[in-house]
């Protein structure tokens, strides 16, 4: 397959989801990276020089209601999980790492317990745990009203995006470090992924403190939960909730780092998964 594809699967359900290629060497281990919210889903540059460095093709989706991939109201983290597979199928990709940070996260676990026989290692970075109804999920971030509007369901987060702006205390002076050098492209992506209405970040929250269609405890491969200290986007307590679930499950804490700079971690991460 040519390097940097992109491309548009139709599902059975009728809806397009897309999807992006780096391609690489015939029979490269394959990387299946899931975004974060909001974003569109491409391939952003320190994900792909870390993976290429590696020898790790990439592959990864545009989830529902992101830049070229239709909306699927009330969908779960399970549903977009299953459209991933089905990209997987297309592309004729049997065996992956699964990767994702922030709202990646738990699509990366749903992608392992769905196909856990094509998952052979998973790795999530500042992930979101799974809601417990307790308000302990909230505790340690700066910001939680996105989160706290989709509690009471998609119109309420609809009508919360209308007047949501980002809380600057929600990264640390290292995570504006980050953006401001080799994660820069991790910005621009953001808001890219939002250009096209609310869409995608609403569902995704959503998503998030609903059921999510799968159980972590059917993750059978290796996890590795790489979590910053000094989060304020999705605090430690989020690592600790999925640890106490995972089978097989790991957990890298940098006490320093905050949600985007712990991303700075990821090579030595994909070094794990390829170690598994």
């Amino acid at each position: 397959m040519k390097a940097d594809t992109t491309g548009a699967l139709t599902t059975a359900d009728g809806r397009r989801v897309r999807w992006f290629d780096t391609g690489g060497a015939a029979g490269a281990p394959v990387l299946v990276w899931h975004h974060g919210t909001p974003q569109t889903g491409a391939v952003i540059a320190p994900v792909a020089a870390a993976a290429s460095a590696r020898g790790l093709r990439v592959v990864s989706c545009a989830r529902p209601g992101y830049p070229g991939s239709d909306p699927l109201p009330g969908r779960t983290v399970a549903d977009a999980a299953a459209d991933v597979v089905a990209v997987l199928d297309e592309l004729d990709v049997r065996e992956v790492i699964a990767a994702g940070a922030s709202g990646g996260g738990p699509h990366a676990l749903a992608l392992a317990a769905v196909a856990p026989d094509r998952v052979r290692a998973a790795v999530v970075l500042a992930g979101i745990a799974p809601y417990t109804a307790s308000p302990d999920w909230f505790t340690g971030m700066a910001d939680p009203s996105g989160l706290g509007a989709a509690l009471s369901g998609r119109d309420a987060r609809l009508a919360h995006a209308q007047t949501a702006e980002f809380d600057p205390d929600s990264f640390t002076a290292r995570d504006y470090e980050a953006l401001n050098g080799d994660w820069g492209p991790l910005g621009a992506d953001a808001g890219a992924g939002s250009a096209d209405g609310p869409d995608g970040e609403v569902d995704d929250d959503v998503a998030y403190v609903t059921p999510w269609g799968v159980d972590l405890a059917a993750v059978r491969c290796p996890a590795l939960l790489v979590q910053g200290g000094a989060d304020r986007v999705v605090p430690p307590g989020h690592a600790a909730l999925q640890l106490a679930r995972l089978h097989r499950g790991e957990l890298w804490l940098r006490p320093r780092e905050g949600h985007i700079s712990v991303l700075t971690g990821l090579g030595v991460a994909l070094d794990w998964a390829l170690s598994r």
